[in-house]
């Protein structure tokens, strides 16, 4: 029972790192770097397996570790819906919005919704938001949940650990892009996974098997909240190992469940750059798709990797994680709300035996790393593609290429800003803090993608006032969470929150938002022009198809043209321009320093030719698969569907 690191656990750190560092440079030395297309899609020649691995990794971070595992030890098995309903999004981002996507040549999703709808607006609309958005409770809920961990495993200052974080997997990812994001991913995701079911079978096998584990929970709180009703708060919850909870009294009411979490879970993995990004950079359909079921597959071992472990813990050390005291939980881990995100640090120290902790602390980091890497590339894309091109039409690959390094540096600055709030308002369980964040924020988005794809309709007027609209809703909402918080378990105090606070779920609130997000979009987009037919060539589900591409409005035809010679690699630089180099052998070693780090090169590029770079995009733009591989993935979305429709109904 120590909860100090060994040597043993400190060289298994060191390897991992080691080997991080390895693939990572590895990467950056492939092709195709040196172009916006190479940096931010990888050179969009990834095959299935680094594609489902880095959906995986990109998901299962800090957060999943601490907050998953967490709301498990806090309230049962109901968390784990969050990670089945990805399986369905999953099957939808790989048959239904990635074909879109590609077939009208986007990068990024705002890129997408310029040809969908038009205009700049939405496209810098949606380009802010998801900046806010991957600051708000992204990149800083990573470096807050790792930093946690490794406070509790090190004891180093909160600070100190979010600035090792941070310079480590800044590194790689301003250097390397995409590719090395993905391949480091990979690799992570092995190592998450062995890390993860050693934890699993270790706590499985001393808690002794699914029986002992469903009696024993129910008895795990701290002595005094037995004989104590003020404490009773701190029991465990009468519904524990049930999925479906009271619509009013549940922590995750049904209704939000099915209505509120799917408009949460559809944005995330359908719509949401970091998500779609991985798809994109597939070599083809038949790959995009068979990453996005790897993924699937990997997302149903969540129950036992996070949520059992979390449950294990609560029993064996229920004076601390189970804690209903305030002022017994701010000693133990400084919040007065409780200390359930303590579970799986705890349990890592715990029980695990020198060596194999060392090896559960290199899983958290590379968790933690493969979403930070993946949130600062895709938030880089977004910038650079869809900000920055706006207003430099023009920009070479070489400017975009240092664009989208110094926009990581700045993310990672204002980032750090925000962990104070964090601190202050993230509550015992940090799971929930995530998930009510993007439930007053992402529904009206998962509205207006929904209806772009499905319904050729929607204007962009329709779409760009109901964003507003709900907006500010949602804002008012998240300005109220954070200003009236709830009476601490065991204070005795009564609960004065306003009634759409106290008695609305965040889960109910994001359906309302949704509902409310349709009927403005539906009813402006009837009182207002519609977007000619010609226009939605292969911008929704009904047209990806089309042999023509859509016709742009005139404000935006340069800029498409513009990326469309950077999609295909063009530089302004005649084919054989000879490259003066006065500058010596110090000067090559310094240019060839800078190069590497920039992304830029000093060696020209091939012009093509207007039939070459026709045969190019619609290479770049096909959804062809053949019969057998059709019929093969068909049959593996039916599988893994059907795999979770069972394991919802076992623990209905």
């Amino acid at each position: 029972m120590t909860e100090t690191l060994g040597w043993g656990d400190y060289l298994t750190i060191v390897i991992y790192f080691a080997i991080v560092i390895v693939v990572g440079i590895w990467s950056t030395c492939r092709p195709n770097r040196g172009s916006s297309q190479g940096y931010f899609l990888a050179g969009k020649n990834m095959n299935w397996i680094p594609v489902g691995a880095s959906l995986y990794a990109s998901n299962i971070g800090a957060p999943i570790f601490v907050g998953l595992s967490g709301s498990a030890a806090a309230s049962g098995i109901a968390v784990s819906i969050y990670e089945w309903h990805a399986v369905f999004f999953l099957v939808a981002l790989g048959w239904i919005f990635v074909p879109v996507y590609v077939s009208c040549g986007s990068f990024t999703t705002p890129q997408y919704l310029r040809k969908r709808y038009g205009g700049k607006r939405i496209r810098t609309y949606a380009a802010v938001i998801s900046l806010l958005g991957y600051i708000i409770f992204n990149i800083s809920a990573e470096i807050f949940a790792g930093a946690m961990f490794l406070q509790q495993l090190l004891g180093w200052n909160l600070y100190l650990n979010v600035a090792v974080i941070l310079f480590v997997t800044a590194l790689y990812t301003i250097v390397g892009g995409l590719a090395a994001v993905i391949y480091t991913d990979t690799l992570q995701t092995v190592i998450l996974l062995i890390g993860a079911a050693i934890l699993f079978v270790t706590s499985w096998l001393d808690v002794g098997g699914w029986g002992a584990l469903q009696e024993k929970y129910m008895m795990s709180a701290a002595n005094y909240t037995f004989n104590n009703t003020q404490y009773s708060c701190g029991l465990p919850r009468e519904d524990s190992f049930h999925i479906v909870r009271d619509a009013v009294t549940g922590d995750i009411p049904w209704p939000g469940a099915l209505l509120g979490l799917s408009t949460l879970g559809m944005y995330v993995w359908c719509q949401d750059q970091l998500m779609v990004q991985r798809c994109l950079s597939a070599k083809n359909m038949n790959h995009s798709k068979g990453g996005a079921l790897l993924g699937g597959f990997l997302k149903l071992t969540s129950f036992i990797l996070f949520v059992i472990p979390g449950m294990v813990s609560r029993i064996k050390y229920p004076e601390e994680v189970a804690c209903a005291d305030p002022d017994k939980c701010f000693e133990i881990c400084q919040n007065r709300a409780g200390c359930s995100n303590l579970a799986y640090p705890l349990l890592v120290l715990r029980l695990l035996p020198e060596g194999i902790r060392g090896l559960m602390l290199a899983a958290l980091l590379a968790a933690l790393m493969s979403s930070l890497t993946s949130i600062l590339n895709s938030a880089s894309s977004i910038i650079t593609l869809d900000v920055w091109r706006m207003y430099r039409k023009k920009a070479k690959d070489t400017e975009l290429m240092i664009v989208g390094r110094v926009t990581v540096l700045v993310l990672v600055v204002t980032s750090i800003l925000w962990l104070p709030v964090m601190e202050k308002v993230q509550g015992g369980q940090f799971w929930a803090y995530m998930q009510s964040i993007r439930s007053y924020i992402t529904p009206p988005w998962f509205i207006l993608f929904v209806l772009g794809v499905f319904w050729k309709r929607t204007t962009e007027a329709g779409a760009f006032w109901g964003l507003n609209v709900c907006l500010v809703i949602g804002i008012i909402r998240m300005v109220l969470d954070f200003v009236y918080t709830p009476p601490n378990c065991g204070s005795g105090e009564p609960d004065t929150r306003p009634f759409i606070v106290r008695k609305v779920n965040f889960l109910h609130f994001a359906t309302i938002l949704a509902v409310i997000s349709t009927i403005v979009m539906i009813v402006i987009s009837l009182l207002t022009e519609p977007r000619p037919e010609r226009k939605l060539r292969r911008v929704t589900f009904w047209t990806r198809n089309d042999p023509l591409e859509p016709e742009l409005d005139s404000e935006d035809e340069e800029i498409d043209e513009e990326e469309k010679r950077i999609e295909v690699g063009e530089e302004d630089t005649a084919p054989n321009e000879p490259i003066e180099n006065p500058m010596g052998a110090v000067g090559n070693i310094k240019r060839y320093c800078y190069n590497w780090v920039c992304g830029t090169t000093d060696k020209p590029k091939r012009k093509l030719t207007l039939e070459q770079r026709r045969a190019l995009r619609a290479k770049l733009t096909s959804l062809h698969q053949k019969k057998i591989w059709r019929i093969i993935l068909n049959t593996g979305a039916i599988v893994v569907t059907t795999i979770t429709v069972f394991v919802l109904g076992v623990f209905y």
